[in-house]
């Protein structure tokens, strides 16, 4: 379905500064339909000048997809010579070079599900939290779960950002009852997402970036906020997991987004959210950011017109319930 990929060229073209050639990364694109059909947009709807001198790179970090993606993107031939791949982890600095200093856009669709995860533990509301490290017994082929001190700089970032440890304290009466009724808290932590956010804002300072995921799953039975969805499918049917450690690898693992944890971190990695800065003295912020439904989205960008049904039913508008795209632009605001 191209009209996605429709809307994204769209925002794209309406936010962009046009006085300077177009330069987008797209992170995870897939077999490449989402670049085919922006380039498409803009052959066909941009001025001309502005697809004549624009670039599209996709970051691949699969040979296979890197291929098929410069295959679909050729269907059409003037995009090859503004189309290139580049075979690679995204999340590693080093692949990115010099800091650019260019503005550019950079595309993640359904990536952030995908993203590592970490886990953290606490015994009760009062307790420390702790690593949820993985350990495999030598005698059994069973996985089982070991408590550690937090070490990971990226857990502890995460946890700042979030500013867990002040929120668990509350108000009187919550206290009275976590003494009263003490529970286990498990706490699902973006620390990829916050990985390549800190990449991406260092190799691209001036980076406009468009995310799109799911900003909730149905039926998670894994415990634990933001906990994933962990299901296979078997004959045709799909099963939903307990409990991640029983999967052994045959599992998908999709991770709901948190979009105001995605726009905190985001603002952390900008240099301007810093969790213990006196807030009062803050600087303007340095990203403009807009959270949008995705069916808001594609009323705003795109052309429901084209996908409505003779019933009335438009899958654009009424097939992404769960999902949500994520805008954050820069500003020069920082005084």
């Amino acid at each position: 379905m191209p009209w996605y990929a429709h809307g994204i060229a769209e925002a794209i073209l309406r936010t962009a500064n046009l006085s300077i050639p177009l330069k987008i990364y797209e992170i995870g694109g897939g077999s490449g339909t989402c670049a085919k059909g922006i380039m498409d947009y803009l052959k066909l709807n941009a001025p001309s000048r502005v697809y004549d001198n624009m670039s599209y790179i996709s970051v691949e970090i699969s040979p296979s997809l890197a291929e098929k993606q410069t295959a679909t993107v050729g269907e059409v031939e003037s995009h090859l010579s503004r189309f290139r791949v580049e075979h690679r982890d995204a999340a590693d600095r080093s692949g990115w070079g010099e800091a650019e200093q260019q503005p550019c856009w950079v595309i993640m669709l359904e990536v952030l599900d995908n993203l590592p995860h970490d886990l953290i533990y606490s015994s009760n509301q009062f307790s420390p939290w702790m690593e949820v490290w993985v350990e495999k017994h030598r005698e059994r082929s069973e996985l089982s779960e070991l408590y550690k001190p937090l070490q990971d700089p990226l857990i502890t970032s995460c946890i700042e950002i979030l500013d867990l440890e002040n929120a668990s304290g509350g108000s009187i009466a919550k206290r009275m009852w976590a003494k009263l009724f003490p529970r286990s808290r498990r706490c699902w932590l973006p620390t990829g997402c916050l990985k390549i956010l800190e990449v991406l804002h260092g190799a691209l300072p001036k980076m406009s970036l468009i995310a799109s995921d799911f900003s909730y799953l149905p039926d998670v039975k894994v415990p634990g906020e933001r906990a994933p969805l962990v299901s296979m499918k078997r004959d045709g049917k799909s099963y939903d997991y307990e409990n991640y450690l029983d999967t052994k690898g045959d599992a998908d693992i999709f991770f709901p987004t948190d979009f105001w944890l995605l726009e905190r971190m985001d603002h952390y990695c900008s240099g301007w959210l810093k969790p213990h800065e006196d807030k009062s003295s803050k600087k303007g912020k340095k990203r403009r950011t807009l959270m949008l439904d995705t069916s808001a989205f594609m009323e705003e960008f795109g052309l429901p017109t084209k996908t409505r049904t003779r019933d009335g039913y438009n899958p654009l508008l009424d097939d992404f319930k769960n999902t949500k795209i994520y805008i954050s632009v820069p500003t020069h605001n920082t005084k």
